[in-house]
């Protein structure tokens, strides 16, 4: 049910993750190097053809996206999802500046590092301070420094910018660790946004648990969710954001259309395809993404040996702690002599060396590809 794309195909569906030269094999950008699921291939067709290239409604109440939303959400997750509190948004991006400048306080937020590279600028254009909250490159475990976190949040941070599953790390947070932050951001009467696009892409061993699903959260939480990571849809732009009340839902309801638009028509269709139609899909995928994971394992055995990888729970992206080869920029060194283009560590950690990450989703063949060449371009000179 996975249809790897050729080189032709893919340079010419994914034009910024295939935008390198002949030889250079990509494995940076968050997009996978597969055909998109047939249905929604097929829904976007219909509605094409139905002339669907107009504004998006404007609907405030779920509508068939949020009920579609809340279907997927209650079959994947065992989560019950409010239709009428769902509300779509241009991106996950969009719907995190969004919910800071409607819901949070005007104080600092928290932003576990690393963190997805364009997290790192958004509490600067909402007019906030950005708290860091390092996480140890040490150790095969991910773990947030919860003591850390209570300082920031005695000293006055507002909000936590929370990533679940994780990118870039590919953790994926357990109850107990999400009722000890619950916990904490009660006490100091502070706010969650909970960034779970990579939620669909939990793979085998672990279980995605939402945050808004945890007792207690409602009143002091968001979900940013949307259909593009797992089902390769990002360019279409149609985002979700999900409150846990009411009350939540009808301050993000009152801001300013201009504060909240633009999301696509045919983004909507794709996401309602995805939700309603697209489970099999995704299984399968996640049974290839699996395969590729344990690939990716050996590899590393075989052709960096020395190289670390924390174990990759979730989404096709492996962080990669590659300073036993003694450079600072794997990422740099992996293009210019291996051909091979990696995300730089620093990307999303600034001044952390030695780490890059790799995206998995492509083909069985190219991966190995994507290693060996690395471990040359990493070898001693």
């Amino acid at each position: 049910m996975i249809r790897d794309l050729t080189d032709a195909e893919a340079r010419a569906a994914l034009v910024n993750k295939w935008a390198v030269p002949d030889d250079v094999l990509p494995a940076w950008v968050a997009e996978m190097d597969y055909a998109v699921a047939p249905a929604i291939t097929r829904a976007l067709h219909e509605a094409v053809e139905r002339g669907v290239t107009g504004y998006p409604a404007l609907e405030h109440d779920g509508g068939a996206l949020g009920a579609a939303y809340a279907g997927f959400a209650r079959r994947r997750h065992g989560w019950e999802v409010d239709p009428g509190l769902v509300l779509p948004t241009v991106d996950v991006s969009a719907g995190v500046r969004l919910v800071l400048d409607a819901l949070s306080d005007p104080g600092p937020v928290v932003l576990p590092l690393p963190a997805y590279a364009p997290q790192l600028d958004l509490p600067g254009v909402t007019g906030r301070e950005r708290w860091d909250l390092p996480v140890t490159p040490d150790g095969d475990a991910y773990a947030l420094d919860l003591d850390h976190l209570e300082r920031l949040l005695e000293r006055g941070a507002r909000t936590l910018l929370l990533t679940q599953p994780h990118n870039p790390c590919g953790h994926v947070h357990t109850r107990a660790e999400l009722e000890a932050v619950r916990d904490l951001v009660v006490r100091h009467g502070a706010r969650v946004v909970s960034d779970e696009i990579h939620a669909p892409l939990v793979l085998p061993g672990a279980g995605h648990v939402p945050y808004l699903s945890l007792e207690g959260t409602a009143d002091h939480a968001v979900a940013l969710v949307a259909a593009s990571k797992a089902f390769n849809t990002a360019g279409l732009k149609c985002a979700q954001v999900v409150s846990g009340d009411a009350a939540t839902h009808a301050r993000l309801t009152a801001v300013p259309m201009v504060r909240n638009d633009s999301w696509s028509s045919l983004g909507v269709v794709a996401s309602v395809a995805a939700y309603t139609e697209g489970d099999a899909w995704l299984d399968a995928l996640l049974v290839r993404l699996d395969e590729q994971r344990s690939l990716l394992a050996d590899l590393l055995a075989e052709h960096l040996p020395a190289a670390r990888m924390r174990p990759l729970e979730a989404t096709y992206l492996a962080w990669l702690d590659l300073r036993s080869s003694g450079h600072d920029d794997p990422a740099a060194v992996a293009l210019e002599h291996g051909r091979v283009r990696l995300a730089p560590g620093h990307d999303y950690h600034p001044g952390l060396v030695g780490h890059a990450r790799l995206n998995v989703a492509t083909s069985a063949t190219r991966l190995s590809e994507i290693v060996r060449r690395l471990a040359v371009a990493l070898s001693p000179r």
